[in-house]
């Protein structure tokens, strides 16, 4: 993608935090020319180039595929915490569905850029002993061998929200003070929304050989 390109892009999960604020960096970023969201509700924004498809059933697209050609990049914000949640349970959001969605975005923009915000401690292996690591790996070494253009895995640890946006969780009003401390003493776990979001985006420009994207990838990528 040449420098002087703009980027249609997918993004899924603007109802949750992570979601939200990377909508709200690309509404704000010109390199972004068209967005479209897939909510199973409405993300409550309007904005010129946002559009947005309210679906009951995320593993039942067939019907919307006409809608979902001709963008280049995708940001896939979905899922779910694996507190509370069996290993189906959380296999089924993190694994299957995505990579629903995955196949059939690829088949019909084979020119795309997919980015997967998985997790700090994501680490590939499928064997590995907690739950939620074997599940992301899974999902981010299935995603890697899809004929995207290039698939990129972020794991971000600690995030620090974005003043304003109303899907902030609760309690980070009470430990978002930790985040500067954090920073210094785990630079590689401590990343703030807004560069999350920006490094998505420069990921779509930029030649990047590495597919997964530590906390102090996602630093140095928002830097560019």
């Amino acid at each position: 993608m040449q420098s002087e390109e703009r980027i249609k892009v997918i993004i899924t999960g603007t109802t949750g935090m992570v979601g939200e604020g990377v909508l709200h960096v690309c509404l704000n970023d010109e390199r972004v020319e068209n967005i479209l969201v897939i909510n199973r509700k409405p993300c409550g924004i309007v904005h010129p180039k946002l559009k947005e498809l309210i679906v009951s059933n995320f593993f039942e697209l067939a019907n919307i595929e006409d809608e979902l050609k001709g963008y280049n990049a995708c940001f896939f914000c979905l899922g779910i915490t694996s507190l509370r949640a069996t290993e189906e349970q959380y296999t089924k959001i993190t694994y299957t569905l995505t990579l629903y969605m995955a196949n059939m975005l690829c088949k019909l923009n084979p020119d795309m850029t997919f980015s997967y915000i998985s997790g700090a401690g994501t680490t590939g292996d499928e064997n590995a002993k907690m739950m939620w690591v074997r599940v992301k790996s899974k999902t981010e070494n299935a995603l890697s061998r899809l004929p995207f253009k290039k698939v990129f895995n972020f794991r971000p640890g600690f995030i620090k929200p974005i003043k304003g946006l109303r899907n902030t969780h609760s309690f980070y009003k009470y430990i978002v003070w930790m985040f500067p401390i954090g920073r210094r003493l785990f630079p590689n776990s401590f990343c703030t929304l807004q560069e999350l979001g920006i490094a998505m985006i420069n990921a779509c420009f930029l030649e990047i050989d590495r597919k997964n994207m530590e906390g102090r990838d996602i630093i140095a990528l928002a830097a560019k």
